[in-house]
């Protein structure tokens, strides 16, 4: 039986042979089914997993309470309105909801901040100590900002990467001071801070967040420098705001008790409800979200791949119903030596899935260069074309596709029964020819 398996397989491996072009331009259809298959879901899994990276760095046990600017319609015409969150509702929070760990208070305002010639734009955020380790900040140098220092409304600050880079060129800044003009302040810097990368935005209720040009002070010091009543230049005009915080930050005691807390904290804060100027948003709830898209995602890029699949089975058996129409000849020979109709079906058969396995197998090899295809691609246009290349999305820039193991025996396996399904009609047609007749065809 094997030898007989063998010969057969010889033998459409010789057929095949003696049209190369052909046997190539049929197997281009399952090459690019298969390879199709790999990398489209290579690219949604890498868009996923930046996602959900996105969100897993808000922290899952983690709740986020936002202040958000009231509809224009709610504001008062006469005067500055004061809106958001208040200190009074965070020390509320905290007594009352027992599966809250602990909880950081946030307040961010636009400043220039100078040192000896140099001014740049950028934001002053008020915070306590365990902000660091909630946003994962890393200290280059130095120290971050200490309960002490929080408590003695020390006027001390952290530069983040940028900053220090921009403030202080080739210097170094530790125990220097930065001017802040708006509040004639100045801040003895404690540490800098490494590179961190931004956070996407999350829905409509939490928007990007750029760390790149953040100088962190206590937020007690803000408190008693600032105050909560702040005005700001912009387009030539003043505005100003009334507002506490920006944000508070809740860490719960468990993932369990996550969306249970939440709960209870939107209950709470049903006072807002009328202003709509918070915005309750649930790192855990969005993650979950998150992978169930993941999963409708892949199987609709699957599906879509598939139908490459499905054409290169299409054109499988286009050609082998023209190959039997050309070797009837050979059939009705065969037939006559001897052969059974069992025979040439196995003979037909033997080559669509040589076709298959063959352009299968290429396509994987294909597939599994995605990454390093796409990050030459991207390469190359960044160094010939940077202005197109600095247009696209930063989704695309940062693009890592992430090949998912199952879609290669998937892709595999899908591309051999594509090639046995669509092989089948032909070879039970070369197998139902009468041996005369195909004698007499010329």
């Amino acid at each position: 039986m094997f030898l007989m398996w063998y010969r057969t397989l010889q033998l459409g491996i010789k057929s095949l042979w003696l049209h190369p072009m052909r046997s190539l331009l049929t197997m281009l259809g399952i090459f690019i089914g298969v390879a199709s298959v790999i990398w489209l879901l290579a690219i949604s899994e890498g868009i996923s997993l930046e996602a959900q990276r996105q969100i897993a760095s808000l922290g899952a046990d983690t709740i986020i309470i936002r202040s958000v600017k009231p509809p224009s319609e709610k504001l008062s015409p006469q005067g500055v309105t004061p809106y958001g969150l208040k200190r009074d509702e965070l020390d509320m929070l905290v007594s009352t909801i027992p599966t809250i760990r602990s909880a950081l208070p946030i307040r961010e305002i636009r400043r220039q901040f100078q040192y000896e010639n140099v001014t740049i734009d950028g934001r002053l955020v008020g915070c306590t100590p365990e902000y660091a380790d909630v946003t994962r900040l890393k200290v280059e140098s130095g120290s971050f900002i200490t309960d002490a220092e929080n408590f003695r409304r020390e006027n001390v600050c952290v530069l983040a990467a940028k900053v220090a880079d921009r403030l202080f060129p080739g210097k170094d800044p530790l125990n220097k001071p930065v001017y802040v003009p708006e509040s004639k302040d100045f801040y003895r810097v404690i540490g800098v801070l490494q590179h961190r990368n931004a956070s996407a935005a999350i829905g409509g209720s939490l928007a990007a967040q750029d760390f790149s040009n953040d100088i962190y002070i206590p937020i007690r010091t803000l408190q008693q420098r600032i105050g909560d009543t702040v005005a700001m230049r912009r387009g030539g005009s003043f505005e100003g705001e009334i507002l506490e915080l920006n944000q508070i930050t809740l860490i719960t005691s468990s993932i369990e008790d996550v969306k249970t807390t939440a709960s209870l904290v939107e209950n709470a804060l049903t006072s807002h409800n009328d202003m709509q100027d918070i915005a309750v948003v649930v790192p855990l709830e969005l993650l979950e979200q998150a992978r169930t898209t993941r999963m409708m995602f892949m199987i609709f890029m699957g599906l879509v791949a598939a139908i490459s699949l499905v054409v290169g089975g299409i054109g499988i058996m286009n050609i082998m119903l023209a190959t039997v129409t050309e070797r009837t000849r050979e059939i009705g020979i065969r037939r006559a030596l001897g052969a059974k109709r069992s025979d040439i079906v196995r003979q037909f058969l033997v080559e669509t899935i040589v076709l298959s396995v063959v352009g299968g197998a290429t396509g994987i090899i294909a597939g599994v260069i995605c990454n390093p295809a796409i990050s030459l691609t991207r390469d190359i246009i960044k160094d010939r074309f940077p202005q197109t290349f600095a247009a696209l999305p930063e989704v695309v820039q940062k693009l890592t596709p992430t090949i998912v193991p199952e879609s290669i025996p998937i892709a595999f396996g899908i591309s051999v029964i594509v090639g046995v399904v669509f092989g089948l009609y032909p070879a039970y047609r070369a197998a139902k020819m009468s041996p005369i007749e195909a004698l007499r065809h010329e």
